[in-house]
């Protein structure tokens, strides 16, 4: 079963001691996991990324398993699509998708849900 939280919001300053440096990224990019389920993996969080950030270092990414990702704030390219994404952009990527790396244009949070529990193998070719 996921974590649970009252009402607080993970955006006010006062908050943000709560959220962790992405190692490599020398805290230009940061995530706050917001609920997690810690038998399956399954997990909620805000990815920030600092204004100017580019994720090339980390290269393009994908997960043996689906995640749903909507951009709340700030413009973010992903090179994997050419395509600038802005506050109101969703997808729900099934495993495997390749994705990035990004490049922030203002500050950019992105909120994830994240679906391990659902990993496919990788012989599998990530086909569900």
């Amino acid at each position: 079963m996921k974590s649970t939280a009252t009402y607080w919001n993970p955006l006010d300053p006062t908050n943000s001691h709560k959220w962790e440096n992405v190692d490599g990224s020398d805290g230009n990019l940061k995530q706050l996991t917001l609920a997690i389920d810690n038998e399956t993996g399954d997990y909620t969080r805000l990815t920030w990324f600092k204004d100017g950030y580019y994720t090339g270092a980390f290269g393009a990414k994908a997960h043996p398993y689906p995640e749903e990702v909507f951009v709340i704030s700030g413009r973010l390219y992903d090179e994997a699509f050419d395509m600038w994404l802005v506050p109101g952009y969703y997808a729900s990527r099934p495993p495997g998708e390749v994705h990035g790396p990004f490049r922030a244009n203002g500050d950019v949070i992105i909120y994830e849900n994240s679906f391990p529990s659902q990993s496919v193998d990788a012989d599998d070719s990530y086909m569900m």
